[in-house]
């Protein structure tokens, strides 16, 4: 039994009766919602300030490629150990630490003084962001019910489009503003600590420990009166044998997509439809603004469909299959499409149904049991980071073999898109063994 259920509301049920329920459960969605964001804007940094830093540092290519990819050897490694230490010492004290570290790494990378001392800060930064994902999914496993999960899941998500959308705008002032790259990565770096001091104030492991809820609010997170259908800890064993290898592949079908277009749609937009840099800072930002309002819309329609008596695995099996297909289709077209209007409104389209995917991260919560969560989110999540430093070297050999054939690439993200759908729909629910189990 867990501990919220060891503490009963009855009591307070009564006291607070007829008073509507609180939201703080939406409320410590905005907190993560914000971290997410900001923790693209970090990772992104380097990225705008490249050309800068090259230049201070006498940077060649291979370096700056290697300082590029570094993030994510910390990154990848330690997700699956970030989800340990968070079923060990709950999220809020991991996505504390967390963010207070990856804000350090960000502000010292403001002092480095060359590319071997920028990589290491980038290497921090990546084993310091690593648990937030992760941790996002324990949250929503302990503070939404079930009937709330996707919403809480591409909330949370959504922040990673937003993040890359206004990074590149953000960052690019801070830098013209005050004259320094320097001064932009301390100042992101500072911000960042500020909401590690937020994440520790406001975030709780235990929703009945929370100042500001009620009790109306705890019997809509226990579900009150409503069947409960949540993974018991007989379960992970079946889980693990019959979803894990579907979790993983689906996820990194899906990230080898969403990281390709991150590190080399600009790219193709300047190389492929001539764009100038304006128009290339302006069409990434519609197109992953597109990639946000996907990701809101995903859960959303998830959940009203589930609250309406649909099946999950039938919810979610229909709506990832049939958006994945479509991004296929997507990238199949876009080589056919001479306009460049028309090619943004193609990959905004590629961006909004891609980012259905962000169900993706609803899932642990469904299918763990909660001491499980961070494990499992983990472990998923590092299918994504490998595939983040797979996809950029990929690509580049992909355009190298074939003298700059952008269309092959995109054959290949048809190709991955393809994987996600099936990977996806192999996903075991194991529905029937709880509804006949009834609890």
């Amino acid at each position: 039994m867990s501990e919220i259920e060891q503490q009963p509301v009855a009591a307070g049920r009564v006291e607070l009766k007829g008073k509507a329920a609180t939201n703080v459960r939406w409320y410590i969605f905005v907190v993560v919602f914000l971290l997410v964001v900001i923790n693209m804007v970090d990772r992104t940094a380097l990225s705008i300030a490249m050309p800068s830093i090259a230049a201070e540092f006498s940077l060649g290519p291979a370096m700056q490629g290697l300082i590029l990819s570094s993030f994510f050897w910390s990154y990848a490694l330690m997700q699956i150990p970030g989800g340990m230490l968070i079923d060990r010492f709950g999220a809020r004290s991991v996505i504390t630490v967390s963010t207070l570290g990856w804000g350090i790494f960000q502000t010292i990378a403001g002092f480095t003084t060359g590319g071997i001392s920028l990589l290491l800060t980038r290497i921090g930064l990546g084993a310091a962001e690593a648990p937030l994902f992760p941790a996002g999914a324990k949250l929503n496993s302990i503070w939404l019910s079930k009937r709330e999960r996707a919403r809480g899941a591409v909330f949370m998500d959504s922040g990673a489009p937003l993040g890359a959308a206004i990074g590149g705008v953000l960052i690019s002032w801070l830098i013209l503003t005050l004259g320094s790259w320097r001064l932009a990565f301390i100042v992101a770096g500072l911000v960042t600590i500020l909401l590690g001091w937020l994440a520790w104030r406001y975030l709780r492991d235990n929703p009945s420990t929370h100042p500001g809820i009620n009790a109306a609010e705890m019997d809509i997170i226990n579900e009150v009166g409503q069947p409960k259908f949540e993974a018991t800890e007989s379960e992970p064993t079946e889980i693990l044998r019959r979803s894990i290898v579907s979790l993983v592949a689906g996820r990194a079908g899906w990230a080898m997509i969403n990281f390709g277009l991150l590190t080399w749609g600009p790219s193709y937009l300047a190389q492929a439809r001539n764009f100038n840099l304006k128009e290339m800072g302006g069409a990434t930002f519609v197109i992953f603004l597109a990639g946000m309002l996907g990701s809101l819309a995903s859960g959303f329609v998830a959940d009203k469909m589930v609250a309406a008596g649909f099946k999950r695995s039938v919810v979610y099996k229909l709506l990832l299959g049939i958006t994945g297909l479509g991004v296929a289709a997507t990238f199949i077209a876009l080589p056919h499409v001479s306009s460049p209007v028309a090619a943004v409104a193609l990959l905004s389209a590629t961006l909004f149904l891609l980012y259905f995917g962000s169900l993706y991260w609803s899932l642990p919560s469904i299918l763990a049991p909660k001491s499980r969560v961070g494990v499992i989110g983990g472990t998923m999540n590092f299918a994504g980071s490998v595939s983040g430093i797979i996809v950029p070297i990929l690509t580049g050999f992909i355009l190298q073999w074939t003298d700059g054939s952008y269309g092959t690439v995109l054959g290949f993200f048809a190709g991955c898109a393809v994987v996600y759908v099936i990977a996806t729909l192999t996903i075991d629910f194991n529905e029937g063994n709880r509804e006949r189990k009834g609890s």
